[in-house]
């Protein structure tokens, strides 16, 4: 993905509380923070101009949700295994191809295996377009497709959608929000799809937790599983700082107190569907 410049949004809420840490594209949209009760609820994405809400940052201070973008790809089961091995969970935004089909025996075994460890799978739209540059029947395929083949794979249809980019308008909000999901950007970009050197990579953890010492703020942060630096080098250090300012890196359903999936089920038998 490529760095998006911060953009000065209001947001206005259902229960008139003021969120905002937003970096991505978009065009006039209304965003409905999440409740700050601590049990899961349903999300009311529904809103009265029939956009999907918008989520930026968690809601509860102390918690932060690490988010990879772009997999499934070969090092997901590796970033899987330090998030458990730290008491962390992560959620992962996926497509159906891009970085290979997610039909793939490998790839089914992935994202089978990171469910497994209680991390959470998201979608990212199948092939990773511009989607404020599709219509909105191109826009309902990317999701619907990615939706698909995880209720296929996985049994599941999930909540969160991440628009490639970051870049979404009000015809995108339109058609996620018939489909039941909302929109879930970051506030926290590591730039490691960017080109930035690992310097500045680790620096954005750095200067979040000196901007926020001892687990007094929270965030999205924006990862991509895609990059074998982002797997050995960013992650380990990102737990680090994170934990060592007594950070809790939940799943995002967790930070952000809504349900990750409209439905859990079984997954189905592989068929002659299941290709890219």
């Amino acid at each position: 993905m490529f760095k998006l410049p911060l953009v000065n949004l209001v947001f206005l809420a259902l229960t008139g509380i003021t969120l905002a840490h937003p970096t991505a594209q978009q065009n006039t949209s209304t965003f409905v923070p999440a409740s700050t009760r601590s049990t899961l609820r349903r999300d009311p994405s529904s809103t009265t101009s029939g956009l999907a809400t918008v989520y930026t940052s968690c809601i509860n201070k102390g918690q932060v949700a690490v988010t990879f973008d772009d997999g499934p790809y070969i090092y997901m089961k590796e970033i899987s295994d330090q998030l458990t091995q730290h008491g962390a969970k992560g959620t992962f935004f996926v497509n159906g191809n891009n970085y290979g089909c997610i039909y793939s025996d490998d790839n089914v075994a992935r994202i089978r295996y990171a469910l497994s460890q209680g991390h959470e799978i998201a979608s990212h739209t199948w092939s990773h377009p511009h989607l404020t540059e599709l219509t909105s029947n191109q826009v309902k395929s990317e999701l619907t497709r990615i939706n698909d083949a995880l209720r296929k794979t996985l049994g599941i249809i999930p909540r969160f959608m991440r628009p490639p980019y970051g870049e979404y308008n009000d015809e995108v909000r339109k058609v996620a929000n018939s489909l039941g999901q909302s929109v879930v950007i970051w506030d926290q970009d590591s730039g490691d799809s960017d080109g930035y050197d690992m310097k500045y990579q680790k620096s954005i953890y750095k200067d979040f937790v000196s901007r926020n010492p001892k687990a007094s703020g929270t965030a999205i942060f924006l990862n991509h599983e895609t990059h074998d630096t982002t797997a050995h080098e960013l992650l380990p250090y990102a737990i680090q700082q994170l934990q060592s300012a007594g950070y809790q890196l939940v799943a995002l359903s967790v930070c952000l107190g809504i349900d990750p999936y409209l439905s859990q089920g079984a997954p189905s038998k592989k068929d002659s569907t299941w290709k890219c």
